[in-house]
């Protein structure tokens, strides 16, 4: 179990193997940061898929608007929506996507993050400086390594639960 410094700033992701601890990085992108947190309290990430999980890559998820149904069709539609709080704007930084770190999913549009976020599965630098970095897997990559792969997956694991350290 990783020492976790800062609970406020850190996010405990319930997966069907184990806990990933995410460090956050308020420092480098405190909007991004906050928008996890807020939506992580309002339990808004409990039990969404990884609608999109590439072998090599990443595995994404946090559609809150789509991502949590039970139905067929809805997480066929997961990866399309967000929350109902407004786009973040961009918070590009130096860091660089590697390994275990979280990266803000968006559209064409650099400001248009909202709760989708996805895990680097390797070092991917051709992301670094469009895609915003706020935190990093501390503990449990493991269990994001055992993510059912697919586009969707045919069987997508869920994000139990989600909450911030300090909460816990």
């Amino acid at each position: 179990m990783a020492e976790i410094n800062d609970p406020e700033n850190t996010i405990l992701i319930e997966l069907k193997d184990g806990t990933v601890t995410v460090e956050l990085l308020p420092d480098v992108a405190p909007k991004h940061v906050e928008r996890m947190k807020e939506l992580a309290r309002a339990g808004a990430y409990d039990n969404v898929v990884f609608h999109r999980v590439i072998d090599g890559f990443m595995a994404q998820t946090g559609d809150v608007a789509n991502g949590n149904a039970e139905k067929d069709f809805n997480i066929r539609m997961a990866g399309t929506g967000g929350s109902d709080l407004p786009d973040l704007p961009a918070e590009f930084s130096k860091l660089p996507h590697d390994r275990g770190t979280i990266g803000a999913a968006r559209s064409q549009n650099p400001n248009s993050a909202n709760s989708q976020f996805f895990i680097n599965f390797s070092d991917n630098h051709f992301l670094n400086g469009q895609y915003t970095v706020y935190g990093r897997v501390i503990d449990g990559m493991e269990h994001v390594d055992a993510i059912q792969r697919g586009e969707p997956p045919m069987n997508p694991d869920r994000m139990i639960s989600v909450k911030v350290a300090a909460d816990v």
